[in-house]
């Protein structure tokens, strides 16, 4: 049978004419149906990737997961490692530059970016999995700045730290009596500020600390000195005066006997002498005082050593107390 003709009427001229089909018309209807059948397969092969993928792609999607809880642990990971940092920032701000009078590291270095290319670039074409990428990468880039850092800071304070450890040693910064021998006394320190006096009875300044102790406890330097002066004093009988240079000088009053003498250089901890009552006292204890650049200073604050929070607040609050001094 050969190839079908279609004839059309033509109220015109009253007669069925042949329908010629130009090669164009036949052309475009081609193209037509092939685009449809392209774009219906596209369509079918989305739905059978999405629904029905295959043993390969099912093995795919499964490491994609695997991937994906690793990848959530890695940024619990870094934000963990991130706090830490932030912690020793902290640390090495308000503690460890505070002792040496260093200015703190500036935050704007500390949080501050990288200029230059952008070395994330290759990966900003990732549609999928670029920007978590991104945002690991960059964690672990901020991370590596801060830590170098944070190492040149360390640097410096150890350096400082060398240079000024005279001076560490020297600022008066311990008891002039051992704890141990005052724990169960803290409670009777007469502090710095007016008080009773015990003999005149009329409040007087209180220039010192009043460490009770029983007579021939030792007494030792609070600091790295010279003594500069061991002799006997009318107000405070046998006296040592130490000083530490760096501005600052230390008292110790109505002793019992002195084991030092003048020009001889002393370390701290090492023993002066032994608790008395020598001078104006009423009982045996140590008369304690630190000098800065010529000023009597409160030597509460350098009486450290060996003190919980705690205990230092009730020695803070015993020093307080309107109470009459021992001398």
């Amino acid at each position: 049978m050969g190839k079908r003709e279609k004839f059309i009427y033509n109220i015109q001229t009253l007669r069925f004419e042949k329908v010629e089909i130009s090669w164009l018309t036949i052309a475009s209807r081609a193209l037509t149906f092939l685009c449809s059948a392209v774009f219906t397969a596209f369509l079918l092969s989305i739905v059978l990737y999405k629904y029905f993928p295959s043993p390969k792609e099912k093995l795919l999607l499964q490491e994609i997961e695997v991937m994906k809880t690793h990848y959530e642990k890695l940024e619990g990971d870094l934000q963990a490692i991130n706090d830490e940092m932030k912690h020793l920032n902290d640390r090495d701000s308000y503690a460890y530059r505070t002792i040496f009078g260093m200015n703190p590291i500036d935050q704007n270095i500390w949080e501050g970016g990288v200029g230059g290319h952008d070395e994330f670039l290759s990966f900003r074409d990732l549609k999928h999995g670029g920007a978590s990428i991104i945002n690991a990468l960059d964690k672990v880039r901020s991370l590596k700045q801060k830590m170098v850092i944070q190492s040149k800071s360390l640097d410096t304070i150890i350096n400082m730290a060398n240079a000024k450890e005279k001076m560490l040693a020297s600022i008066p910064s311990i008891k002039p009596v051992r704890s141990d021998k005052l724990a169960k006394m803290v409670g009777l320190l007469s502090g710095f500020g007016y008080r009773i006096h015990p003999v005149y009875k009329v409040p007087r300044m209180h220039y010192g600390l009043d460490f009770t102790a029983p007579k021939g406890t030792p007494i030792q330097a609070t600091g790295d000195g010279v003594v500069k002066k061991a002799e006997y004093h009318s107000g405070y009988g046998k006296c040592v005066i130490i000083s530490h240079g760096y501005g600052y000088e230390t008292l110790y009053a109505h002793m019992n006997s002195i084991e030092v003498r003048a020009g001889q250089r002393v370390k701290r901890g090492q023993p002066l002498g032994k608790v008395g009552s020598t001078g104006t006292s009423t009982a045996p204890h140590c008369h304690y005082e630190v000098h800065l650049k010529g000023k009597q200073v409160n030597p509460i604050h350098y009486v450290l050593d060996g003190l919980s929070p705690k205990e230092y607040q009730t020695l803070v609050k015993a020093a307080e107390g309107a109470n009459q001094s021992m001398d």
